[in-house]
């Protein structure tokens, strides 16, 4: 009798359950079955050994990716060498897991037996249905709470989802395009018809159904014409011949004469014509630079529409991006290829990408082999604009020259570069260009950092200034001369030379006078000079 152990993966940890022993699997196996929808039958069979919840969100989803990918974590690896006993050489226990992956990996490891088939699958989609009965002090709706937030986490992370390279928009596009021809055409045929009433020998002159409505439109009532709407005329048509033709034509037109009131229903219905041809040209701009940002290189090797057609028809980049080149060649002629199998007639040669221009320019001998060898360069485009972390036209350039080598070599015989050699020189300059894209990031980030200082000093600065109240300035009294300014007599005074004193006598009524008119600078004078004044005036 071998014992079963079962490891259960939840959102919210590892959880290992023992099964009850049986002589015979056959019985067990019966015995689960009818107690997956009974919870007290199906607790007298399974019990739980223990439960190892996890730490925080992050956790989970590094656990989750690691079993996704059939790596053992670290944390379920110490977690069943304690919770799972080693046994002997004859009774060893088995461990039911859902994943093979991850059971060859726990086999490797820890050299348990592992097993993924027969009641093992059953047994887990009870514990599934019941686990939060199974587990104390958990209930539905924490359990719920748990997985929801967890398959948030865990889709995103593989998702990478990236506005700019969403083909969704691309196929939505395309279909809206192809669309708006069939209906562009329809309603231009229609005008044709309903103004030739009116007008019949303009079809002739002016072929093209854009132009044949804007010349509808202006032109309205053909009795009206005269030589002042030449220049219109020449304006729409682009050539003063045409010009000059319609207007010959309008004066011995073999038309019936047209109400005015119908005349304005075929003007409305004109201009609903031009503004969807107008819209078209907008959607195909559009279209460009959806397929610029989403397939650069599928792009520039077959042209736009092409290449977007042939994502809408593969559901998405990453589906084209799996196919091989044989399924690439021949999609868009599923029934031809079905038809020719059932008749065991000649399979389709091409698809879809019959339309690219390479095709068309082939001898009726090469169309076949060109067409393999352009659908084995689709393949490698697409698969480089899926799965490349930086969007280039580098790769697409060089295949696409490739396709004009091959084209050469069939005409003239002149030997292409090999494969090798040019995919070398493509990578070269793809690593080239993520160099310089990371160097631009680089000085990027530095000058947005200097910008946020440079904005940092300026708004510290003001406010400093609008803390700091105003300075007041004193105003001077009278006599009274300012530190500022002698401080600055004194400084110039030192710097100027010291010229040697000389004596001289100074007679006694000089010396009397001076020491009379002796002053202080702030208008006082001193005591020593009065004494001396005092003792003149004795005197």
């Amino acid at each position: 009798m071998t014992k079963l152990y079962i490891l259960f993966e939840h959102a919210a940890g590892y959880g290992v359950f023992k099964v009850q022993e049986f002589e015979e699997i056959g019985m067990l196996l019966p015995q689960i079955e009818a107690a997956v929808n009974d919870v007290s039958r199906f607790n007298s069979i399974v019990k739980l050994v223990g439960f190892c919840p996890f730490k925080s969100a992050l956790t989970a989803l590094e656990n989750v990716n690691a079993i996704s990918e059939g790596i053992l974590p670290e944390e379920l690896q110490q977690y069943l060498d304690i919770t799972i006993p080693k046994g002997t050489k004859k009774d060893k226990p088995t461990l039911g897991v859902s994943d093979p992956k991850l059971s060859a990996a726990i086999t490797e490891a820890l050299g348990i037996n592992c097993s993924h088939i027969g009641v093992v699958p059953e047994v887990i989609r009870g514990i599934r249905a019941h686990f939060h009965n199974l587990v104390k002090g958990f209930t539905l709706k924490s359990s719920g709470v748990a997985q929801l937030g967890l398959g948030h986490s865990y889709s995103r992370a593989k998702i990478k989802f990236n506005v700019h390279r969403v083909d969704n928009m691309i196929i939505q596009s395309i279909a809206l395009l192809d669309q708006l021809d069939k209906d562009i055409n329809t309603f231009s045929m229609r005008i044709r018809e309903w103004y030739s009433y009116h007008f019949p020998e303009l079809i002739k002159i002016v072929p093209e159904n854009y132009t044949f409505a804007k010349v509808a439109k202006f032109i309205k009532n053909r009795k009206d014409l005269s030589e002042e709407s030449l220049e219109g005329l020449e304006e729409l048509t682009m050539d003063s011949g045409k010009a000059q033709a319609i207007l010959d034509a309008s004066r011995s037109s073999m038309g019936m004469d047209i109400s005015d009131i119908d005349l304005l229903n075929i003007e409305m219905f004109a201009t609903r014509v031009i503004s969807l041809a107008d819209y078209r040209k907008q959607l195909a701009e559009y279209l460009r630079s959806k397929m610029a940002d989403v397939a650069p290189n599928l792009a520039t090797l077959i042209g736009d529409q092409v290449g977007a057609r042939l994502i809408a028809h593969a559901g998405s980049l990453t589906n084209l991006a799996k196919y091989p080149a044989s399924t690439v060649q021949i999609l868009g002629a599923e029934k031809a290829l079905f038809r020719a199998l059932k008749t065991r007639g000649n399979t389709p040669k091409y698809g879809l990408i019959f339309h690219s221009t390479f095709i068309g320019r082939a001898g009726t001998k090469n169309k076949g082999r060109i067409s393999r060898y352009l659908a084995n360069k689709c393949s490698i485009a697409s698969r480089i604009d899926c799965f490349a972390e930086q969007p280039s036209q580098i790769f697409g350039d060089k295949l696409r020259q490739q396709v004009e080598d091959r084209l050469k070599f069939y005409e003239t015989g002149d030997v292409p570069k090999k494969n090798i050699e040019v995919m070398k020189e493509a990578l070269n300059e793809y690593e080239h260009l993520v160099l310089q894209t990371e160097i631009e990031k680089k000085k990027k980030k530095k000058k947005r950092k200097g910008e946020v200082l440079n904005e940092t000093i300026e708004t510290d600065k003001t406010e400093i200034e609008e803390s700091e109240p105003p300075k007041k300035k004193k105003k001077k009294r009278k006599g009274e001369v300012s530190i500022v300014e002698t401080d600055k007599t004194e400084v110039e005074e030192s710097e100027l030379p010291k010229k040697k004193k000389k004596k001289k006598s100074v007679s006694l009524e000089d010396s009397q006078d001076s020491e009379l008119n002796g002053t202080v600078e702030n208008g006082e004078e001193s005591p020593k000079k009065k004494k001396k004044k005092n003792k003149v005036n004795s005197e």
